[in-house]
């Protein structure tokens, strides 16, 4: 039973999202959202031109709502208008943008509208965007067509949670043509995507080589053969005696130097 009103629910979200998608063509619409509330059902509707939804003194949002209200069977349906911020950034309006050219133009003009399309979202500040196309265009034999600039995943994670898709279809003369565009948006970070802060005493930026030395440890051992008296190594050498602890310290001392030495760390860090 719970099972089946999860599925109606999803099934009434849809129907909802699809009859306002339609009604609302002109608008700029990107997303409907439908939310039970203790006073009825509240729909958000995402839009890039909000003051078209509304209408001259509400009279297209009243109307909406009784037509929803009607033909959902919604006890008391509340609509709520959020604009989108950028409009390049989202897929649905872009898709419907190139859609709309397409049904105005012809198939003529339609590598033109994607080519124009995917420099509007990449000097938005997308990290990668890419357009499919596919159906009778130009010619009578059905193919697709593909614009992409950036970069973008294909697979893992970040093609599931991090890249926006979404679907439009305009109706041409020769037939439907559906239009698929994917958007990976700036706010997207990559598991890949390292940034070093600090090696050591000295701070790393992208595009920046540099040489960082173990300072301290180099300071201490200089120290060390510093405070060791100094002895005649040639005589030490000739005579069968054992070393005297004057020389082990310092030969010790040494050693450490050559370690610290040998510690100097070269990052290179990638530009972004």
């Amino acid at each position: 039973m719970i099972e089946r009103k999860i599925v109606e629910q999803k099934i009434k979200e849809f129907e909802v999202e699809e009859f306002v998608a339609k009604n609302l063509k002109g608008a700029g619409h990107s997303k409907t959202l439908l939310q039970k509330t203790p006073l009825g059902e509240k729909i958000i509707i995402s839009a890039a031109k909000p003051g078209m939804i509304v209408g001259r003194k509400g009279e297209n949002i009243n109307t909406l709502t009784k037509t929803l209200k009607k033909k959902f069977n919604l006890e008391n349906p509340q609509i709520e208008i959020a604009e989108v911020e950028n409009i390049n950034l989202d897929p649905k309006i872009v898709a419907e943008r190139i859609a709309n050219t397409l049904e105005n133009y012809g198939s003529n003009r339609f590598k033109g509208a994607m080519h124009r399309a995917v420099e509007d979202v990449i000097s938005a500040g997308a990290l990668g965007v890419e357009v499919l196309i596919s159906g009778k265009i130009p010619s009578s034999r059905a193919r697709t067509w593909r614009a992409f600039k950036g970069y973008l995943k294909k697979c893992g994670d970040i093609a599931i949670t991090g890249i926006k898709k979404a679907y439009s279809t305009a109706n041409l003369k020769t037939g439907a043509v559906g239009i698929i565009v994917s958007i990976m948006t700036p706010d997207v970070v990559l598991p890949d995507n390292i940034t070093i802060k600090k090696v050591g005493d000295a701070q790393v930026e992208g595009g920046v080589v540099e040489e960082v030395t173990q300072k301290e440890e180099l300071q201490e051992a200089k120290k060390e053969v510093e405070k060791v008296p100094k002895t005649d190594d040639k005589k030490i050498a000739k005579s069968k005696e054992k070393k005297p602890e004057a020389k082990i310290i310092k030969e010790t001392a040494k050693k450490t130097i050559k370690k610290a030495e040998k510690k100097t760390v070269k990052k290179t860090v990638k530009k972004k």
